[in-house]
């Protein structure tokens, strides 16, 4: 992939796109009304003294978007403020892929890591698609390339190689199918196969290998978020409060997944939470989904721990507003490697239906 910083020179790029000022960031009382109802949406996880501080970029982005016709794409992993006060849609990165697929807009930007602005690039190849920071990175998509797939083809010829989707573009040119965490074991199953080559989640593919009699021959990338709950941790927290619900995400290891009452991907643990209104819940997951949830469901009580994602949090108001004004940091992919990698993604779509 290479990136194309769209506006080195600032003036010009301010003349050029007929942006003569950035936006008035002043926090007034004014503003405190305008903003006042996206605050109530927000007020159980954004303290007071924070809101002032977020709410002109809030008003800001908002505005600009419209003009630029662009939608904001926000994953579960974002924090509160971004998640809902500022995007058009929510969700896993294939899902928001989807979504901004099907609209007219002309510019997408991506509030999450640069494996998911690939993916929305590679679903909307017309659109211009934005990541407000492309140091927003992944350890689970960066522990695996293309070379890695082809090495592991030569290992073991004829075997079908599935991909989660949480990789980069070049590794899904490399597979057969790529597959989410919530279609994983149908995915794998629906090859007729005796074994899969599954790449690049390590525990993703123990868990799929519990769910399916397929044999699974896994590449050993993990998620450094998910990879620090133990399942010691989860025991201690129930000992402390039996009636708790734990709920977890497949790529955390099997020994966290044995001490939950739910394992899913982050919309089927999001899911969860909304139909079933537990008392209590952990969510064995990034923090920010915590918030995002609990913004939305007030009768529960998250109980920590969780995690944070050095990566998820490079996301930030400035840096999207940044990236609405000066069209940075835009997205592209090699015409060849796309093209690949949109048939690994099409057939997945395909065989889900």
């Amino acid at each position: 992939m290479s990136i194309i910083e769209t506006a080195p020179n600032v003036t010009d790029a301010v003349i050029k796109h007929g942006i003569m000022d950035m936006p008035n960031l002043e926090y007034t009382a004014a503003l405190a009304k305008e903003t006042a109802h996206a605050y109530e949406r927000v007020s159980s996880v954004v303290p007071p003294v924070e809101w002032p501080a977020f709410a002109p970029y809030i008003k800001a982005i908002n505005e600009l978007k419209k003009e630029r016709n662009a939608v904001i794409l926000a994953h579960n992993y974002m924090t509160p403020e971004i998640f809902h006060c500022i995007s058009d849609y929510v969700g896993d990165s294939l899902q928001l892929a989807k979504e901004a697929a099907k609209t007219d807009a002309d510019i997408i930007v991506q509030c999450g890591v640069h494996f998911m602005a690939e993916t929305a690039k590679l679903l909307s190849p017309e659109k211009t698609v934005l990541i407000p920071d492309m140091k927003a990175g992944c350890s689970l998509a960066e522990s695996i390339t293309g070379a890695d797939v082809r090495a592991m083809r030569e290992a073991y010829p004829g075997v079908p190689v599935v991909t989660y989707a949480n990789c980069s573009a070049e590794v899904k040119a490399e597979c057969d199918i790529c597959c989410t965490s919530a279609n994983a074991v149908k995915i794998v199953e629906s090859l007729g196969v005796p074994r899969v080559i599954f790449v690049p989640d390590e525990y993703l593919a123990k868990y799929v290998a519990s769910q399916t009699d397929v044999e699974i021959i896994a590449w050993k990338g993990r998620c450094e978020v998910h990879e620090r709950f133990t399942g010691d941790e989860l025991r201690a927290v129930r000992e402390i409060d039996p009636g708790v619900k734990i709920i977890a995400h497949p790529e955390c290891p099997p020994d966290v997944l044995a001490e939950a009452d739910f394992t899913g991907s982050t919309t089927g643990m999001i899911n969860y939470v909304k139909d079933n209104q537990p008392k209590k819940v952990v969510m064995v997951t990034e923090c920010s989904m915590s918030d995002n949830v609990a913004a939305e469901t007030p009768g529960v009580e998250f109980v920590r721990p969780c995690n944070l994602c050095p990566h998820m949090k490079r996301i930030t108001l400035p840096k999207i507003l940044d990236s609405l004004v000066y069209l940075k940091v835009e997205i592209t992919i090699d015409p060849d490697v796309a093209e690949r990698a949109r048939a690994s993604v099409e057939r997945m779509v395909e065989l889900s239906k």
